[in-house]
């Protein structure tokens, strides 16, 4: 949902905005858009994802972050992804530590109202980050991962689509079964 468009709003201004904020917003173009809730699914996929990937983590260089780590994608697009892991050196918009800039890893758990922004749009501003090596949408509604791995210029599409799939995320080395991250979920 945009909040009214009486003008456009300059990143400073939706920062400050955001963070005095109760609730979440991403700016695209200009345009501040309200964050909404989540299903009872969402909120699972979400939680056994990030406690799976953050067991596996525990001793790596990599931090995993779960829906509050604004990304900034363009010098006028943020957004908030479902997951973000970052590795290494986390680089961050200024001191506030609350922009990520360079993200590995970007998940985005697929909704009836965000699924074609997050294929399609959401996808082509994540792909700008030369850092990011993994998109990867996950249905809430059946065991479906799409995993999108860059390879050079080129991203190429791997699937999962059984419970009983296991998929490896090459750029962190976790490896996770469908049937754990869709626990209490199908």
């Amino acid at each position: 949902m945009a909040l009214p468009r009486n003008r456009s709003w300059s990143p400073d201004e939706y920062l400050t905005f955001d963070r005095e904020s109760e609730f979440r917003h991403e700016l695209i173009d200009g345009e501040i858009y309200a964050m909404t809730g989540a299903s009872r699914e969402h909120n699972l996929i979400n939680t056994n994802f990030s406690r799976l990937l953050g067991n596996q983590l525990m001793n790596e260089s990599c931090e995993i972050y779960a829906s509050n780590m604004r990304v900034k994608t363009h010098a006028t697009n943020y957004s908030y992804p479902d997951i973000v892991i970052v590795c290494g050196k986390a680089e961050f918009e200024d001191n506030q530590t609350d922009t990520l800039l360079n993200p590995v890893i970007v998940f985005e758990i697929l909704s009836p109202s965000t699924e074609r922004y997050d294929r399609g749009a959401k996808f082509q501003r994540y792909r700008t980050l030369t850092s990011l090596q993994s998109y990867i949408l996950i249905s809430q509604d059946a065991p479906c991962f799409e995993i999108y791995t860059r390879q050079g210029e080129v991203w190429v599409l791997s699937e999962a689509v059984e419970v009983t799939d296991t998929v490896t995320l090459a750029p962190i080395n976790c490896t996770l079964t469908l049937a754990d991250v869709y626990w209490r979920v199908l």
